[in-house]
């Protein structure tokens, strides 16, 4: 098991699923492919966390998100017998919450006539705490960058897939999904000093401010 760490950009390095737990998600899958619903209550439980901030992060949607989950868990019942373990059955779910997840962004991206990219606006739940200041620019810097660059580094950074794995999610080359790893830590590199900036900007306008020129000056 490989711990976690931090690069130069902010992101959580990969951390790996141990071969117990894979083992166990194996029994489970082929469990549900044998109708067994505890199997399949302990599979959605075990997965819905992860996959909920995967798709919020994703879509910015707590809605769309949880409809998400539950057409990618719908799939797994019904097409749990088809899984041949060619891969791990968490990239073979994660595969299909990926497809469920742009289909349901697209479709939205039409009803309100806007471009996908666009959908991707900031977080308005809660309010990050002071010390999570460096996650709160990293998930705005996040949210510029092209959609299949942001996938890429949720699935390498935050939910520690390799490449191979990635590749098989998103259904394209490696190679891209190399490609793609390598212009989003590009980006983000530009971009983090630049929110830390603007950060710092406005942090110390109220400084500056009528009221503080006023106390200044008597």
């Amino acid at each position: 098991m490989k711990a976690t760490g931090y690069d130069d950009v902010g992101l959580a390095e990969p951390t790996y699923r141990g071969a117990a737990s894979v083992a166990r998600e194996v029994d489970l899958v082929a469990r549900v492919a044998e109708g067994d619903r505890r199997a399949f209550e302990e599979l959605y439980h075990l997965y819905h966390r992860r996959m909920a901030r995967f798709l919020t992060r994703l879509t910015h949607r707590y809605d769309l998100a949880e409809e998400v989950i539950n057409d990618t868990f719908w799939v797994v019942w019904r097409k749990a017998r088809d899984f041949r373990g060619d891969s791990q059955p968490s990239t073979w779910i994660l595969g299909i919450a990926y497809r469920k997840a742009r289909n349901a962004l697209r479709a939205a991206s039409r009803g309100a006539a806007q471009n996908l990219d666009e959908e991707f606006l900031p977080l308005t739940s809660e309010e990050p705490h002071r010390a999570e200041e460096l996650r709160d620019w990293l998930t705005s810097a996040l949210a510029q960058l092209p959609v299949e660059q942001r996938l890429a580094v949720e699935l390498c950074y935050e939910l520690g897939y390799s490449c191979q794995e990635i590749a098989t999610i998103m259904d394209c080359p490696v190679n891209t999904v190399k490609t793609r790893l390598f212009h989003a830590r590009a980006k983000l590199k530009k971009l983090l000093p630049q929110l830390a900036g603007a950060v710092e900007r406005e942090g110390a306008r109220p400084a500056d401010g009528p009221a503080a020129r006023e106390g200044r000056e008597s």
